[in-house]
């Protein structure tokens, strides 16, 4: 029933990894494998494994579920925030046949399988992966699921070399004035017809004076603002790792603090709207007037740019987009203009008084 295997490792250390397989009637029943630096140490823990299997219940307390089980209990029991785009992710994985099998019968071959049948880009499959290692990293050694780790990493190098997944492309899409005329003249035309409409046009010029995120906007408050020293204080800024506790002071030009000065002091919010809202909003016009692959996002490259452009270094730069990276913030010196693109912009001056 079990096996030892002696495998080198990349510092030529030996590792013993013991193995244990159970089938019945031909198929496989409970799958387990530990690895030891010493056989010895092998050899005890397959004894003992394989005593307590062997007991009359002892199959039934190995817990093998599907893999939809166990993003099921990732999601329930991560006290870390799962953000939303995750969150998606890990709802859209259990979908696929993966999702149907059991732990121990998930193979490196059965991960590739799954991520070929997902139609999209090599960055989103990529993204696809990343989210359902966080579920293998943590399933055997959190709750004893025996979901194989190292056939997660192998499925993530064949992918890889095979093009299945690549990392994500770095936008450089920018707004120009006269499609950015087009959408606040739009925008100007909703307001005028349907004056409860989301206030867009102010929304975009924020975007753009204060490199904000889409979210950012929606959830800054009037108690994080300091209008004496120009600045605001962003929760829970987006970072690669951490969802929560990422608090960030950022500096507010003054073209973005005249704009939130043009906001109503009605609820707890700058900006109360839904990131929904705005991006379905903003998506709808550009389709409209034709505009093609301009995301809302790009309001945000466009603002940090249009910084260095005004001779910012990367430093102050940082101070207001919130970069705590300053070599991410390297993509945004190559500047092919300098001076201030929106020197004299026409609809700044027209959200202002608006």
């Amino acid at each position: 029933m079990g096996t030892i295997i002696a495998r080198k490792r990349a510092d030529n250390t030996t590792g013993y990894t013991a193995q244990i397989l159970i089938k019945r009637k031909g198929a496989i029943v409970h799958r387990e494998a530990k690895t030891f630096d010493r056989k010895q140490a092998a050899r005890a823990w397959l004894t003992r494994r394989e005593a307590e299997l062997a007991k009359p219940d002892g199959l039934e307390k190995s817990e093998d579920p599907t893999l939809a089980v166990a993003i099921d209990r990732y999601v329930r029991e991560s006290i870390k925030k799962i953000g939303r785009t995750k969150a998606q992710v890990l709802r859209s994985i259990k979908g696929y046949d993966i999702a149907d099998m059991k732990c121990s019968a998930i193979r490196s071959s059965d991960i590739v399988a799954f991520a070929k049948a997902i139609k999209a880009q090599p960055q989103t499959v990529q993204n696809y992966l990343s989210h359902l290692g966080a579920v293998f990293a943590i399933a055997k050694p959190m709750w004893n699921y025996p979901l194989d780790r190292q056939a997660m990493k192998d499925a993530m190098t064949v992918t890889k070399r095979m093009g299945i997944t690549s990392k994500g492309k770095t936008r450089s899409r920018r707004p120009t004035l006269d499609e950015l005329d087009k959408i606040m003249t739009h925008f100007g035309k909703v307001s005028a017809r349907r004056p409860s409409s989301v206030p867009m046009q102010k929304i975009i010029a924020f975007a753009i004076f204060s490199t904000r995120r889409q979210e950012e906007i929606t959830t800054i408050k009037w108690a994080d603002l300091e209008e004496e020293n120009s600045r605001i204080l962003v929760r829970n800024m987006k970072h690669p790792g951490d969802k929560e506790g990422n608090d960030t002071w950022c500096e507010l030009p003054p073209e973005a603090l005249d704009i939130i000065r043009t906001m109503p002091r009605a609820v707890d919010e700058i900006f109360p709207y839904s990131t929904d809202a705005i991006s379905a909003a903003f998506t709808r016009a550009c389709q409209f007037l034709e505009i093609e692959d301009l995301h809302f996002h790009d309001l945000r490259h466009d603002g940090v740019s249009r910084l260095f452009e005004m001779g910012r270094t990367i430093p102050l730069a940082a101070s207001v987009s919130g970069h705590r990276s300053w070599s991410s913030l390297q993509r945004y010196t190559h500047i092919k203009q300098t001076g201030d693109k929106y020197l004299n912009w026409k609809w700044l001056e027209v959200v202002i008084n608006k």
